[in-house]
C-alpha cells in the first residue's frame, strides 16, 4: 500500500514510523523542513520530499498520481484541508485522512463531503488525548482504557497489587469469585515481557493486566486485580492550551476543576469559555502556589503544556506535595518509561493514543477499530468476519480451529447486541466483530490475511 503523509511533525514522524514497519506499506513524508526529514530517512525506510504539503508540484513529487491514502498531519489544520482537496481533484486519491485541531471545523460535518472539502476522517490528536485523559479518571486505577464494539465492551490495563483478590491465585478461579460475570484476561506484561495466559497462569504482583469485559462489570473485575480507589472528584491541570481545555470542560460538571495557565491573556480567554471551573494564573513548577491550592487534597493532577519536560517536573512537584495520582503529556517514547518508573503514574503519549485512528483506515480487510498498545509494540484490534466457511478462514470455525499468528488472541466477539466474551470452543459466525490481542504487532499481515476473504465472496 502506498502511503503518503503530510509533515513530520511529532504526529507524522510518529506515523511514519509505525506505517514504515510493516513490510506491505511504501511510506513517503512530506515536510519543508529538510533536516527533518534527513534525521527520518536516516532512521527508517521510507521516502521523503522536500516541499509544502499542499502544492500540487509537491504531491506530484511525492507520488499522490498513484497514492492509495493521504494523511496530511501538518500543524496547519487550513493546510491538511487544502492538501486533501488537491489530492482528491488533481489526483483522485481515494482515501484521504486529515489531522484537524479547531473544534469549529470538527463540528461542521457539513463541510467534509465529497462536494465540498473530500476528506474521509479526520483525526484531532488532542480530542483522543483528552478522550483517553477522561477514562483514566473515570476508572481510577486503570493504565489504558480501550473501547470496542460501539463501547459496549472495554479492554482496560491494571497493575495488580496485593490486595487484588486474584493476585497470587491461578485465572480459572476468577469464575469463582464472580460466577454472574464474565470477562477474559487478554494479555499480561510482567517485568516488560508479554505473556499470553491460559487458566493455570497466577498473576503476580505488579504484572500489568489487560482483561477485556462489558463496560457495566468493568469496576467490578478491577477489584480482582487491585484495591478499588474513590472516584476522582478533584482534579487540577497544568496548562491551558487545547487539551486542557477541552479536558477542563469535559470534567468540570462532576468534578472539582483548577487550571494553571502562565499566560494571562490566555487565562482571561479560557475563563470565558468554561462554566464551572477556575482557572489560576501561575507557574504550575510554583511550589507556593501548588500549597495554596491545597494540592494534597487533589486526586488527579494532569500535566497538559506543551512543554515535555514542565509536564515531568510539575507532575513530579505535584506528587511530592501530596496529591494523590499525577499523569503527564510527554511526547518523546524514551521519556516514557522512564518517567512511569519514578514518581509520575501515567505517561500520556499523544502518538501512541493517535497512531490507533490512522492504523484502523491501513489495515487491510474489514478493520473498525485499532488501539496501538506498549509504546507500539502491541495492538488491540476489532475486525469484522466476511463470507462463509468456503471462502474465509475465520467465519465457520472453533477459535481454536483458527491459525493465529503466534502472540495473538481473540478475546470477546461483538455479535449484534451480544458481546460474547471467547473461549476456545467459541464458533465465530458471518458479521461477527472480532476483537483480537496482538502482543507482537509485527504479526499483523499474517493477521490481515486472515479477515482477507477469497475470490468468490461476492
Amino acid at each position: 500500500m502506498k502511503i503518503l503523509i503530510l509533515g513530520a511533525g511529532q504526529v507524522g514522524s510518529s506515523a511514519a514510523y509505525h506505517l514504515s514497519r510493516e513490510e506491505a506499506n511504501e511510506v513517503t513524508v512530506v515536510d519543508m523542513r529538510a533536516g527533518v526529514l534527513r534525521e527520518l530517512q536516516d532512521r527508517l525506510d521510507i521516502r521523503t520530499v522536500v516541499g509544502h504539503a499542499a502544492y500540487p508540484e509537491v504531491l506530484e513529487r511525492a507520488g499522490a498520481s498513484d497514492a492509495d491514502i493521504v494523511v496530511s498531519l501538518t500543524d496547519s489544520d487550513e493546510t491538511n484541508m487544502v492538501a486533501c482537496q488537491v489530492a482528491y481533484t488533481q489526483f483522485r486519491t481515494p482515501t484521504k485522512i486529515a489531522r484537524i485541531r479547531s473544534a469549529e471545523y470538527m463540528n461542521a460535518n457539513k463541510l467534509f463531503t465529497q462536494d465540498a472539502i473530500p476528506i474521509d476522517v479526520r483525526i484531532s490528536p488532542e480530542q483522543l488525548v483528552c478522550t483517553f485523559v477522561e477514562q483514566l479518571i473515570l476508572y481510577p486505577g486503570s493504565t489504558q482504557v480501550l473501547d470496542f464494539a460501539g463501547g459496549r465492551v472495554r479492554l482496560v490495563g491494571v497493575r495488580a497489587d496485593r490486595d487484588g483478590l486474584l493476585v497470587g491465585q491461578r485465572i480459572a478461579t476468577l469464575k469463582d469469585h464472580i460466577p454472574n460475570s464474565e470477562a477474559r484476561i487478554a494479555a499480561i506484561y510482567r517485568h516488560g515481557n508479554a505473556m499470553l495466559p491460559d487458566g493455570d497462569t497466577v498473576i503476580q504482583e505488579n504484572d500489568e493486566v489487560f482483561f477485556i469485559a462489558d463496560r457495566k462489570d468493568i469496576r467490578v473485575f478491577m477489584s480482582e486485580i487491585r484495591r478499588l480507589e474513590d472516584p476522582v472528584r478533584r482534579v487540577v491541570i497544568a496548562g491551558g492550551g487545547n487539551i486542557g481545555v477541552r479536558l477542563a470542560l469535559a470534567l468540570e460538571q462532576t468534578n472539582q476543576v483548577k487550571i494553571i495557565e502562565r499566560d494571562p491573556q490566555r487565562a482571561r480567554i479560557i475563563s470565558e469559555q468554561l462554566n464551572k471551573a477556575i482557572v489560576l494564573v501561575g507557574d504550575a513548577a510554583d511550589e507556593e502556589l501548588l500549597l495554596e491550592e491545597n494540592i494534597d487534597n487533589v486526586d488527579v493532577f494532569c500535566a497538559l503544556t506543551n512543554s515535555e519536560e514542565a509536564n515531568i517536573l510539575s507532575s513530579m512537584l505535584s506528587k511530592r506535595l501530596g496529591a494523590h495520582k499525577a499523569m503527564a503529556l510527554i511526547n518523546r517514547a524514551s521519556y516514557v518509561d522512564l518517567v512511569e518508573s519514578g514518581s509520575i503514574d501515567i505517561a500520556i503519549s499523544p502518538q501512541q493514543v493517535t497512531i490507533g485512528s490512522l492504523l484502523a483506515h491501513v489495515r487491510r480487510g474489514d478493520v473498525v477499530k485499532v488501539h496501538s498498545l506498549r509504546r507500539g509494540a502491541a495492538e488491540a484490534m476489532e475486525a469484522v468476519a466476511h463470507g462463509n466457511a468456503e471462502n474465509s478462514k475465520v467465519v465457520g470455525r472453533k477459535i481454536e480451529d483458527i491459525e493465529l499468528p503466534k502472540g495473538t488472541a481473540i478475546v470477546a466477539i461483538a455479535r449484534n447486541d451480544k458481546v460474547i466474551i471467547a473461549h476456545h470452543d467459541t464458533v465465530v459466525e458471518a458479521d461477527d466483530h472480532v476483537i483480537l490481542f496482538m502482543t507482537d504487532r509485527r504479526k499483523i499481515e499474517k493477521l490481515e490475511s486472515l479477515f482477507q476473504v477469497g475470490v468468490s465472496f461476492v
